[in-house]
């Protein structure tokens, strides 16, 4: 009776326990699906827990040796992006320190600012910035020019006032005009909004395509194309969906737990639909496992297809526009950004994450995600000619 009841069982099923036990025997496939994307992300969270870089260690050389050079000198130090050393008595030494990576800039002040100044002279103060890391730099930049314009404008204010003018008339003298400042979508330059929302997803898809490539190019390597087919009661459309399906299902738990993350403990606003998000993360893991199916049947190889898929997934990150903007790449850049399902799905997260955008606005990034998707199961028939082909077998 066990044995009939067995025979009973669709193919689908038979693909589906047998994948199971290979999960549950093999340690590897533990590390690909759950190990390694959770240790990733909560990796990768823990370094940018600190949202904004704060108190970035710079030099003031104050070869003037005012009360103006020292309130100079106070006020880079109170912003939230600077602290300052006053350890540094020349350039030289500074820009040594620079080159040693102990500091990362160096505001200099010369001998006479403060006469000059006082009275109504433009004082030049040099600032140098280590800008290899071209964010951070940026930053420190806008900080420590704040302060200094402010500084700046008080001064001019209080020449203006002491000639006979209002506070308003003085105010309207020495700033024109008056720009009001508004973020929309990132009020806080938070790294957490803008570096783990690019790589929490990144690892995801990284195990996504490595792991399906594995369990796939693992029959082939081993030769056992034609057993797995034979589970699935000769179909290879089910026995293919029965393999690949328990792993749709734990990467969906990773993308929760990857959003849990983003949302819940680091704090990313959720403007537009969460469902809209989760979709769009079952269409991402769809779009990669598919990827892998044609990397597989395309190269036979399993050494050469986890290569490949290491490289394409890693590109997505460069690519996707979040770093630098796909309208300021070349057409040929832009074309290329868009061979990635990862650039398609980053615009649907910040679309109804950050913005809040309305739900048609994602119709067309939806669309390429299927695109993709239908794109690699086109490989599947050579696929199987190769599972059960013999000198396909073997390769690694």
């Amino acid at each position: 009776m066990g044995f009939m009841d067995t025979k009973k069982k669709h193919p689908f099923v038979h693909a589906v326990q047998r994948e199971l036990e290979r999960i549950r025997h093999k340690r590897t496939l533990w590390f690909i699906t759950l190990i390694g994307p959770i240790i990733g992300f909560f990796l990768v969270a823990y370094i940018f827990s600190g949202n904004v870089p704060r108190k970035l260690p710079i030099a003031v050389v104050d070869l003037d040796h005012t009360n103006l050079s020292r309130q100079m000198a106070r006020m880079v130090d109170a912003t939230p992006i600077a602290t300052v050393n006053h350890n540094y008595t020349n350039l030289a030494e500074a820009r040594k320190a620079i080159e040693d990576g102990t500091i990362e800039g160096v505001l200099s002040i010369p001998e006479g600012s403060e006469k000059e100044i006082l009275k109504g002279k433009s004082g030049k103060v040099a600032l140098y910035i280590n800008n290899a890391n071209v964010v951070k730099g940026g930053m420190l930049n806008s900080g420590i020019r704040k302060a200094l314009s402010t500084l700046s404008l008080g001064i001019k204010l209080q020449i203006q006032m002491k000639n006979g003018m209002t506070q308003d008339q003085a105010l309207s003298q020495v700033m024109p005009v008056q720009l009001r400042q508004v973020l929309l979508f990132n009020p806080y330059t938070s790294y957490s909004y803008y570096l783990t929302a690019a790589l929490l997803p990144v690892i995801l898809i990284v195990f996504i395509l490595l792991g399906s490539i594995y369990v796939i190019g693992e029959e082939l390597y081993h030769s056992t194309g034609k057993t797995w087919i034979k589970t699935a009661g000769g179909s290879f459309e089910w026995a293919l969906v029965g393999k690949l399906l328990p792993y749709t299902a734990i990467y969906l738990l990773m993308a929760i737990i990857m959003n849990m993350i983003l949302f819940n403990i680091l704090g990313m606003p959720m403007r537009g639909e969460y469902h809209i998000i989760l979709v769009s993360e079952l269409l991402l893991i769809l779009s990669y496992q598919s990827l892998s199916i044609m990397l597989v049947a395309l190269t036979s190889n399993l050494r050469l297809s986890l290569s490949l898929g290491s490289a394409y997934s890693m590109l997505a990150l460069t690519y996707s526009g979040l770093t630098f903007p796909i309208m300021g790449m070349s057409h040929l850049g832009q074309i290329i950004a868009g061979a990635f399902p990862y650039t398609y799905w980053l615009k649907i997260l910040i679309s109804q994450s950050l913005r809040g955008e309305p739900a048609a606005n994602i119709i067309w990034p939806m669309i390429s995600l299927w695109a993709f998707i239908l794109m690699g199961l086109l490989f599947s028939p050579l696929l199987k000619y190769k599972l059960l082909n013999q000198k396909h077998w073997g390769k690694h």
